[in-house]
Parts: C-alpha cells; sequence; structure tokens
C-alpha cells in the first residue's frame, strides 16, 4: 500500500500524459466477437499486449499508427527494481485506463512465454475494487481494494492467479483531472538469456 508518494504519482501521471500523446489509447476488442473492452489501453516498452479478433499477443508497434511503443519510464522501472524480486528487466508496461462503469473481467495473465517472472500492478486514480481467486477459473475468491499509489505484485504461486476489477470507487481519488484509474502493468514476456 502506498508505496508511491502523492508527490511520485502526480510526476508519474505527468509522465503517462506525455506517453499517450506518442501512443494513443486504443480500444481492443475481444477475440473472435470483436467486442470492445471497457477500458481504453496503450503500452510502453518493448513489447506492447493487444488484443483483436486474431487473438491475444505482445507486439513491438502500436496496432493503429504503426510505430513502436515508447520507453517505460524510469520511475515505472525503479519501482519493478523495487519489489519484483527479479533480475532482468520488464519488457511491457500495459496502460489500461478505467472510467466509470469500466471493469476487467476475471482473467490470468498467461500470454507470456513463461512465468518466473510476477506481473506487478500500479494503481494511480480512483481506488479500484480488486477481485483475486486461484489458478482456476471458478474458484473463489476474494476482494481488496486498490488505492491511488499502491503497488500489487503477483508472484510465485499467485502468477496465474485468476484476477479482474469489479468496479471503481468514483471520487475516492484527486490525482486524475478527469477522475477514473489508471493501472500500470509491469511483464517480462520472453525467458532472459542465460548469464555467460
Amino acid at each position: 500500500p502506498q508505496l508511491l508518494d502523492r508527490s511520485q504519482q502526480e510526476e508519474l501521471a505527468e509522465t503517462l500524459r506525455q506517453a499517450v500523446a506518442a501512443a494513443p489509447l486504443f480500444i481492443p476488442v475481444m477475440p473472435r466477437t470483436g467486442r470492445p473492452f471497457s477500458v481504453r489501453m496503450t503500452n510502453l516498452g518493448q513489447l506492447g499486449w493487444v488484443s483483436d479478433r486474431s487473438g491475444y499477443r505482445y507486439q513491438p508497434r502500436h496496432p493503429d499508427t504503426g510505430q513502436p511503443w515508447p520507453p517505460i519510464p524510469e520511475a515505472v522501472l525503479e519501482v519493478w527494481r523495487r519489489v519484483a524480486a527479479y533480475p532482468a528487466p520488464p519488457e511491457a508496461c500495459l496502460v489500461n485506463v478505467y472510467r466509470e462503469g469500466a471493469r476487467m473481467g476475471l482473467h490470468q495473465d498467461a500470454d507470456e512465454e513463461y512465468f518466473a517472472a510476477p506481473v506487478d500492478s500500479i494503481s494511480l486514480g480512483d481506488t479500484a475494487v480488486f477481485r483475486i481467486g486461484g489458478q482456476l477459473r471458478g474458484g473463489p475468491t476474494r476482494t481488496l481494494k486498490l488505492s491511488s499509489g499502491d503497488v500489487l505484485v503477483m508472484g510465485g504461486a499467485a502468477r496465474l492467479s485468476y484476477h479482474g476489477i469489479d468496479r471503481l470507487v468514483p471520487g475516492s481519488s484527486t490525482l486524475l483531472r478527469d477522475g477514473g484509474r489508471i493501472n500500470l502493468t509491469l511483464r517480462r514476456v520472453t525467458r532472459p538469456a542465460p548469464s555467460p
């Protein structure tokens, strides 16, 4: 909880505004059905996660602009170094933007090549009601609230836990000018090369 203080949150929010100017937010759609997500997203880093009718995947370029994703900001990499307990840096930083009414159904983060690295999540803005279960769909879940500045690490046995966002708590933060929530999800996608 509150790993990032208010000034760090404000600096990161401004950095993200600049990044979104280079890699505009887009609305992903579900594979096969084409149903749009309720969140808008973009990515930072070498690889970005996308979803469209052909499936879920990581790719090195923005699906609309064709440009490489902007680099992951140093402040975000510093969070990874503090909490990940993993020797290689993240390759992808998924940026999800939630407005009132947006949610994310229970899912696993399982599109990476392997799962030794944790998934690190940074929350900015309105509090989210986060639900997490086990590694089997339909099992018992529990909820917790993620507030602005909180960092969640899913590693070890929790790495493939089903998780999602049930709802936001509108007006619970004054960080973002228009309200809502930004979630940064840091992921290692490929297996690091072995050390010589």
